[in-house]
């Protein structure tokens, strides 16, 4: 989010990065616990750099040789000093040029999670409509108009029932738990059980209404919204999921802040994916480590 609206919107460093650098992207919360060979791939570099223990976030900018030699870190997001790191790395260090490939090994299936078979993929995307107060500060304005994405992952059966015109109840408590969160700053805070105080969702002829109060038991964070929703299916499968949630949302996650004050707007879609993304096969935010409590 940040990212793309300054590191990755320089063109001199996006030219840089695609010209001398393999650019790999990871969820690094995955990849510290691995234990599988990609895991100790990324903890040979990671453990070189100022954030070493692997019991806590690693999170940041590397850059390390093909096989797997340290050569810097930051975790500022200023395009200038990223790009400074970068052209030095390039000064110092030549190409690898004979460097095996990366035994594959066996994968640690609880950090490589695929989307269930005969399931979808719905992409999520929310944003804060308004609320926030003025600001001169750029990072701020970005995360102001950030507009956050997600995967909702929906199993076989789940998807057999949509298809013959019904909503099952774990698919809508999914939805909502973790789904129906303000993602747009950092990491969300997902509802717990006991936070769903009302969940009205009714598929009919096609058109998915209803409506949804969260609640935490303090009254800290919430969201009351609308729902509208089309889904269409053909030969037994769901060819159109497009839902829209709107309503107002309060308070913010512990990695999430700078919410504006008091209720504001917020929106969040569902789009059905077709799979030409890559980043459609990335897991819900939901489910890092617990897949089978995301998906029950």
């Amino acid at each position: 989010m940040l990212d793309r609206a300054s590191t990755l919107a320089d063109e001199e460093l996006l030219a840089l990065l695609e010209s001398r650098f393999i650019p790999v992207a990871i969820d690094q919360a995955y990849q510290r616990r691995q234990k599988d060979n990609e895991g100790e791939f990324y903890r040979k570099i990671a453990g070189r750099g100022p954030r070493s223990d692997f019991k806590a976030t690693t999170q940041g900018f590397y850059i390390a040789t093909a096989s797997g030699e340290f050569v810097a870190y930051n975790n500022n997001r200023g395009a200038d000093r990223i790009k400074k790191l970068m052209q030095q790395a390039v000064a110092e260090h030549e190409p690898s040029a004979d460097v095996a490939p990366l035994p594959v090994g066996e994968r640690d299936k609880r950090y490589n999670p695929n989307p269930p078979d005969g399931g979808l993929v719905v992409r999520v995307r929310s944003k804060v409509l308004g609320g926030y107060e003025p600001s001169s500060d750029p990072w701020r304005l970005i995360m102001q108009s950030a507009l956050s994405r997600d995967n909702l992952w929906i199993t076989k059966g789940e998807h057999e029932a949509l298809a013959a015109g019904r909503l099952l109840e774990p698919l809508k408590i999914r939805l909502a738990r973790f789904h129906l969160v303000d993602s747009t700053r950092g990491e969300p805070s997902m509802w717990k059980e006991a936070d769903l105080r009302q969940l009205d969702l009714r598929l009919e002829n096609g058109e998915l209404r209803g409506t949804v109060h969260l609640e935490t038991a303090s009254g800290d964070r919430g969201y009351q919204a609308s729902v509208f929703g089309v889904i269409e299916t053909k030969g037994g499968r769901v060819t159109k999921f497009e839902v829209a949630v709107k309503g107002e949302f309060w308070g913010e996650g512990r990695y999430a802040r700078r919410a504006p004050k008091g209720k504001f707007p917020l929106a969040v879609a569902f789009t059905l994916a077709d799979g030409k993304d890559v980043a459609d096969r990335i897991p819900p935010q939901g489910s890092r480590g617990w897949l089978g409590g995301y998906l029950r």
